[in-house]
């Protein structure tokens, strides 16, 4: 962990002691901080805006009666991202991933977080991260987009480290044979295929 990630941290560890006695202001300064990185995590899960939201006010519900039982094993924000993700699992069986009609989804939704993204470069990779099985999708989320480590991503899905891996490797080589076909060009076979 670099400098900034450690005083992140600290200062989520802070709210978390501050909400764990009943301040509801710590809640919503946690609320803001975290939402946008959810909205973008739990778009791996599904594409649907309403479960979206609702996913993150039940982690957030789950966060604030929970926040006195954080033993510090992990970083604050692994902390979260499980509870987000067990959270997401149990919408997606609740509510299915019915795709939504593309016109009714306001496209301020799920904002970019880099202004200066080129959309087109995001539209062919999220078509790419479509062809990946769900669990596959969060991890490269979390990975690439969130920036935890493989230990993090471990914790947060439940799971071994060699689990984690694995699912990176498989989902780098689907992305490598399916990104190439999506832009008209020959897919690779194989790993490290030239």
């Amino acid at each position: 962990m670099n400098d900034a990630d450690i005083q992140a941290d600290a200062t989520d560890r802070m709210l978390l002691e501050r909400m764990a006695a009943g301040d509801r202001a710590a809640l919503g300064v946690m609320y803001r901080g975290y939402h946008g990185r959810l909205c973008r995590f739990l778009s791996r899960l599904t594409r649907r805006p309403d479960v979206i939201e609702e996913v993150i006010n039940d982690c957030f519900w789950i966060t604030w009666q929970k926040a006195g039982t954080f033993h510090g094993d992990s970083r604050v924000s692994t902390w979260i991202m499980g509870i987000a993700y067990r959270c997401g699992l149990k919408a997606l069986r609740q509510h299915g991933d019915e795709p939504v009609d593309e016109d009714t989804v306001p496209q301020e939704r799920l904002p970019s977080h880099d202004p200066g993204d080129d959309r087109e470069l995001r539209d062919w990779l999220g078509k790419g991260l479509e062809k990946l099985s769900v669990d596959q999708r969060v991890v490269i989320e979390l990975v690439y987009g969130v920036g935890h480590s493989l230990d993090d991503v471990a914790v947060i899905m439940q799971c071994p480290v060699g689990t984690v891996k694995a699912r990176l490797f498989h989902a780098r080589v689907k992305l490598r044979n399916v990104l190439p076909s999506l832009a008209g060009e020959p897919a690779r076979l194989k790993e490290g295929a030239p």
